[in-house]
């Protein structure tokens, strides 16, 4: 017969264990929401898309945050890498994603006032390019953001936009294969040697949002 020290060890040790499995069950799971997918690459939803305002024909009324300067894009003077991932199919409701790496090379122009950046990637097997100019308006104080690609060969409407706690919203109405969309970019330049990009469409105007392209960046040189 067991002596009643081992069988109060006993006790103790099984109390400990169970006690053990319920602490790990309580701690939040440190995962990622998306299995295997890098924790850069998810949309940071902490960080809130400003609220939309119109005038009275429906235009967006942006403007330009207090601190909004010509030097907001000074951090990605240079050569970077890509990790960039994006959503296959927008606003059907898919969370079927897609991961590739890119390059960018950009410079200042206009004597600081503006850049240009040269993109490219081979996801498809053939080159892919695009570019994006920036122009910082002096009156306003707000950033126009165009691009254009290798496909199309002609500039999108410029999202607009300034920065605020180093993080940048730029917003435009544009359409998405025939539907009315407003489109924002979002430049997190918290840590400026990873900076991340990512964009969002809302066809409700900004009620709701769908993030469908995401990229951080690595310098190069």
């Amino acid at each position: 017969m067991a002596s009643k020290s081992y069988r109060a060890r006993h006790i103790l040790a099984t109390c400990s264990w169970v006690l053990g499995i319920l602490s790990l069950a309580a701690v939040p799971a440190l995962a990622d929401p998306a299995l295997g997918v890098d924790r850069e690459l998810i949309p940071d939803m902490s960080l809130p898309i400003p609220q939309l305002h119109f005038d009275s024909a429906g235009a967006l009324a942006i403007q330009a945050s207090a601190t909004s300067s010509e030097h907001d894009f000074d951090f990605l003077v240079g050569d970077w890498k890509l990790r960039n991932r994006k959503l296959k199919s927008r606003l059907t409701h898919s969370d079927d994603w897609t991961e590739f790496e890119s390059a960018v090379e950009m410079r200042q122009i206009l004597g600081g006032m503006g850049n240009i950046d040269k993109y490219t990637e081979l996801v498809s097997g053939k080159p892919y390019e695009g570019v994006a100019l920036r122009l910082f308006n002096a009156k306003t104080k707000l950033w126009s953001i165009y691009w254009a690609d290798s496909n199309s060969g002609a500039l999108d409407p410029p999202v607009v936009g300034s920065f605020a706690n180093k993080v940048g919203h730029f917003f435009a109405r544009d359409t998405y294969k025939g539907q009315n969309i407003i489109v924002v970019f979002r430049w997190d330049v918290r840590n400026p040697q990873r900076p991340i990009w990512s964009q969002a469409f809302s066809a409700d105007e900004g009620k709701t949002w769908e993030w469908n392209s995401i990229n951080v960046s690595e310098r190069v040189r």
